[in-house]
């Protein structure tokens, strides 16, 4: 039995992954922290875990934290979540982190999107990105994961067979992605609020958007060639889920069904990306670790669509996918 610890335990992102390990047989909930002073029982905070889990969100030391768990799955802010790992990693723990703080690989980089100096950078030229569906074999040996973006996961899977296959070309790629408000996470926000939100559609972060280098780095590791995205997410009022829409250009003639080839053997096997002729819809992954993706050939140009469900396959769920490889379980045990 794996003793799990969760940091920063209230908000969607640890709700969700509480509700999946609760399910998984070989793992045993020991430590959820908090950065409040005073504990409080987890059904106060998440109150559909009440009488599931008894135990509170404390505002513990890390090394009690480690006393109790043998992995740890990070949800905190940026730079908190780095200072906790470069604690917990001497310690002997297995970490996963939820937050950005080890996506990208280049300190500088870092500094750049995020505005803050990085408190662990020589971790980063060495931290695996934890996409099953790319690197599964350094995921198995790794100690410590950084989990990827929402929307990272869900325009890398989209575009990764086409690059990796040589199919479309690596420059003007555009991906345009609709997001619901949980992306945004649970601290209320004046623009998150329901009459601000409902019945409106936004873009935001154009051109500055902190998962754009996210997407550039890994595209450009799977093409063997530089990569540099278009990146416009967008805000959309319902509470979960992520569409994308891609665009690249294809570097010769391809229909429908060549590049339907290309992304069902790429993904053959792969136990949660589904390829389908079916145009994808993000009520069809809601509550799952799905993505489901289609291609089409329009007017010149290779348009990839892909739906994840933001807070499982965007978050969550691909954490506990990254658990099951670290410590040898079957890739699918408590996510399907």
């Amino acid at each position: 039995m794996i003793r799990v610890g969760i940091l920063g335990a209230s908000g969607y992102s640890a709700l969700e992954l509480m509700k999946i390990l609760l399910r998984h047989p070989e793992v045993r909930i020991t430590a959820l922290t908090t950065r409040q002073t005073d504990a409080r029982p987890v059904g106060e905070v998440h109150p559909s875990l009440a009488d599931r889990l008894d135990l509170a969100l404390e505002n513990l030391p890390l090394a009690e934290v480690a006393e109790r768990t043998d992995c740890v799955f990070c949800c905190l802010p940026h730079g908190a979540s780095a200072a906790a790992v470069a604690e917990l990693l001497p310690r002997g723990k297995k970490v996963i982190d939820l937050s950005a703080d080890y996506r990208l690989n280049d300190a500088a980089e870092y500094q750049k999107w995020y505005a803050v100096e990085h408190p662990d950078p020589a971790r980063l030229p060495t931290t695996v990105y934890g996409l099953p569906e790319i690197y599964r074999e350094r995921i198995q040996s790794a100690d410590l994961i950084a989990n990827p973006g929402c929307y990272p996961t869900s325009a890398i899977l989209a575009l990764a067979p086409l690059l990796r296959a040589g199919a479309i070309l690596p420059r003007g790629i555009i991906v345009d992605s609709k997001s619901g408000v949980s992306g945004a996470g649970r601290e209320p926000k004046a623009h998150l609020h329901f009459p601000e939100c409902n019945e409106s559609v936004s873009a935001y972060g154009v051109g500055t958007h902190r998962h754009m280098p996210e997407i550039d780095q890994i595209l450009t590791d799977v093409a063997d060639a530089e990569v540099r995205v278009v990146f416009t997410p967008h805000l959309i009022p319902m509470d979960r889920g992520i569409l994308s829409t891609s665009y690249a250009e294809p570097t010769g003639e391809f229909d429908d069904a060549s590049l339907l080839g290309i992304l069902k053997e790429f993904y053959a096997g792969e136990p949660f990306v589904r390829v389908s002729k079916n145009l994808p819809t993000t009520k069809h992954v809601s509550n799952t670790n799905f993505c489901d993706i289609t291609v089409r050939s329009v007017r010149g140009r290779v348009v990839v669509v892909s739906a994840i469900d933001n807070l499982i396959k965007g978050a969550s769920g691909a954490a506990v996918q990254n658990f099951n490889l670290m410590y040898g379980f079957k890739e699918t045990t408590a996510l399907l």
